[in-house]
């Protein structure tokens, strides 16, 4: 039975080619009203291609995904190394999730820890007070704003950011280069500064190698006290 109805519709459509027998027209409303989705996914189809078309044409701008990479140490150099790793450590603490963000559950679990429990509404505020993407949680370069804030006197003492930097023990006393009153005094105190962070890579680097020859160390003593037993 489908194989007689292809082979007439094969029929009639060459007897169109050949002019022998007129097209009929096809009921547009009716055939809109029998299949809508079809008319939708065929019209959503039509303008991704036209936007492909544009792509490819250079008519279009195509959006790519930020590639910035931050840096906290290079972003916040009014910190040391030393402040921003125990920020690091503060931060992953309490980031339960392990997403790399602090929600508003997680600050209110955080606050509770820290002996200073928020409402509900005084959470969000606090979390508001650096969102800068707007998306109602902290990430780590949100969490250092908020000790960048409390350094530069910019938090109420009883706000929730103040009582979390105080409470949190991050002395952030250092004044940066900001602070200082004049061009050579600034001078001076960036090349400290810069002077202090090579240092501390210095001292993580010596202490990263005594780690490496303490090892060395127990490695060949536990083999010469094996060997003594053989």
């Amino acid at each position: 039975m489908a194989t007689d109805e292809l082979s007439s519709k094969l029929s009639r459509r060459l007897l169109i080619e050949e002019g022998a027998e007129d097209p009929v027209a096809v009921d547009v409303q009716n055939a809109s009203e029998e299949k809508p989705s079809s008319v939708n996914a065929d019209s959503e189809l039509g303008a991704k291609l036209v936007r492909r078309g544009e792509l490819n044409e250079g008519l279009g701008e195509q959006h790519q995904p930020s590639l910035k990479v931050f840096n906290p140490y290079t972003e916040f150099k009014e910190f040391s190394r030393n402040q921003i790793k125990d920020m690091e450590k503060l931060f992953k603490t309490h980031d339960a999730g392990k997403d790399n963000y602090i929600d508003l559950m997680e600050l209110k679990l955080m606050m509770e820890k820290l002996g200073a429990p928020q409402t509900h509404i005084g959470l969000k505020n606090m979390i508001k007070e650096v969102d800068e993407d707007l998306d109602n949680k902290l990430s780590f370069r949100e969490f250092l704003l908020i000790f960048r804030k409390a350094a530069a006197g910019e938090l109420a003492e009883d706000s929730g950011l103040g009582v979390l930097t105080r409470l949190s023990e991050i002395d952030v006393s250092t004044e940066g280069v900001k602070g200082a009153k004049t061009f050579f005094e600034a001078k001076v105190q960036a090349i400290n500064e810069s002077n202090r962070f090579e240092a501390e890579i210095r001292q993580e680097q010596e202490e990263k190698k005594k780690q490496v020859e303490e090892q060395k160390q127990r490695r060949t003593a536990f083999k010469e006290l094996r060997s003594a037993f053989k």
